[in-house]
Parts: C-alpha cells; structure tokens; sequence
C-alpha cells in the first residue's frame, strides 16, 4: 500500500533514525538539515548519517543493509563505540514528509547493530535485520556445564545474595585496581561481572577474568585509564560445574548441564579397553 505523500511530483521526504542502547539511552537523527519533531520527539539534523542503499523486499532480510556517519561527541563518539556502548543497540530507519511530519512515516528497517567499525573519523555499522534471530538454534545443545546465566532466571538464584559494592581507585587496559579486596574469598569472584556506578563508563558491564587480592583483571578493556575512585558493583561468578552448584549454591536441582551424559569417546571404547 503506498503512502500519497510518496506520490506527488516532487517530495519532500528525508530518513529518520531512532536508536536505542540496551542501557536504555535513546538517540534521534535525521538526514534533513533542520531539526524535526516527530510524534513529540525531537530528531537531530544529522545529514552525515546515511544508510547504504535500501532494497524493500517481501520477507525478513534487510538486502545487506550498512549504516554510516561522522562521529559526533554529543552524539555517538568514538569512545562509546570502543567502550561497547552501542554493541547490539536496536535502529529503526524510515522515511518521513518533514514539511507535514504529522501524516505518517514509512517503516524501511528494523533490527539491530552488528559488527562496528572505526576509520578516519568515520563508523560504519552491519545492520543486523529480524532474519538473524531465526538463524540461532531452537533447542539448545548438551553440555557437561550448565548453560544457564549465573543468578538469572535459569538458574534461580538471587542476584542480590552475591552482589556488593567497592571502590576502584585507579585502573588502566585490562586491570582495576580496589581500595580493599572485595570479599575474604576473593576466588568467588572469578568468571563474575563489574559494573561501574560513576564515570564516564557508568552502566558498562566487565567480565572478571581474575582476581589478585584488590586487582581485578577484567575483559573487555578499558577505553580509557583513570586514577580518580569510582563506585563499582561486583557480582560473583561461577564456573559452572555441577559440583560448585552443589556444594557452593546447594542449587544442582536447578543445574542446567548434563554431566553424566556419555560423550563421543563412548564410541571409541572396545572390549578392555580403559
């Protein structure tokens, strides 16, 4: 069904753009070179931002959809993007009359950031469509650990019993150095997650890869060093075996793993054999 605003002799069409982080921080651009208020929102003039070539087609793909711009500091910046800020951030592009934004817009694409890339000042951006979500596996496959996220829904355990807060005085690429060693154990942390209450990286997630009194190693790195204390939330970890679910959490009847399972060396044995 076509738009009659799409239908006259000469049109006065540009893209919108509306992105959401999985933080929750919403960004509106458009390629117009005045700002325009769209169903209460305010969309930002941003004529560097453009979309490859859009190709409508009847199903799911996107026809190979890229998104490119100029970095912006009040906008989207090179830091956000090394920090994993927009990593899987979720894009709606259509058109719209930005001289009667009121009438309606075309939907063009929806989905979400894939693969980002840095150059020259510039980012480019794989627009991943709703075809991607059907390309995972429907069942999910047998381990000897357990699949389930540590703490969440799966597992069953509260979140609240194995989270506290601490102070990081300084840190640097892969390390975060704390005022004081975050628990007596410090070994529980391992395989765990930070997360930053102050900064500039306020909200973003770290997975603890080790534990060395207060210094923590921590991955992915981080964009930029600091030495100022900043607030930090710890979460523990687990490793995942049956064994630390039961005796650490008293949580096997919620293990998502098949330990016991026979593997593929069971093919392999013959008469004697040990």
């Amino acid at each position: 069904m076509s738009d009659p605003w799409l239908e006259g002799p000469v049109t006065s069409t540009a893209y919108g753009w509306r992105l959401e982080r999985r933080d929750g921080v919403t960004l509106c651009f458009t390629t117009h070179d005045r700002d325009v208020e769209l169903e209460g929102i305010m969309y930002t003039a941003s004529p560097g931002m453009v979309p490859t070539s859009i190709v409508e087609t009847i199903g799911l793909e996107t026809g190979g959809l890229d998104v490119r711009g100029a970095l912006a500091s009040d906008a989207i910046t090179e830091a956000d993007i090394l920090a994993g800020r927009w990593d899987g951030a979720r894009l709606e592009i259509f058109l719209f009359d930005w001289q009667h934004p009121d009438i309606g817009r075309r939907l063009l694409a929806c989905g979400e950031f894939g693969s980002i890339s840095l150059k020259d000042s510039e980012f480019e951006v794989e627009f991943l469509g709703p075809a991607t979500r059907l390309k995972k596996p429907v069942a999910p496959f047998t381990s000897p650990t357990c699949r389930a996220k540590f703490a969440e829904n799966d597992c069953g355990l509260n979140p609240g019993r194995f989270r506290r807060e601490a102070l990081a005085t300084s840190g640097v690429s892969n390390t975060v150095n704390c005022a004081a060693a975050p628990l007596p154990n410090t070994e529980h942390l391992l395989s765990g997650e930070l997360r930053w209450l102050q900064g500039p990286d306020c909200g973003q997630r770290h997975q603890i890869l080790g534990v060395n009194g207060a210094q923590l190693e921590i991955y992915p790195p981080l964009s930029i060093p600091f030495t100022e204390t900043r607030r930090i939330e710890l979460l523990e970890g687990c490793d995942k075996t049956v064994a630390t679910c039961a005796s650490r959490f008293s949580n096997a009847i919620n293990f998502r793993g098949e330990p016991y399972l026979p593997g593929n060396d069971l093919l392999t044995r013959y008469p004697g054999g040990n």
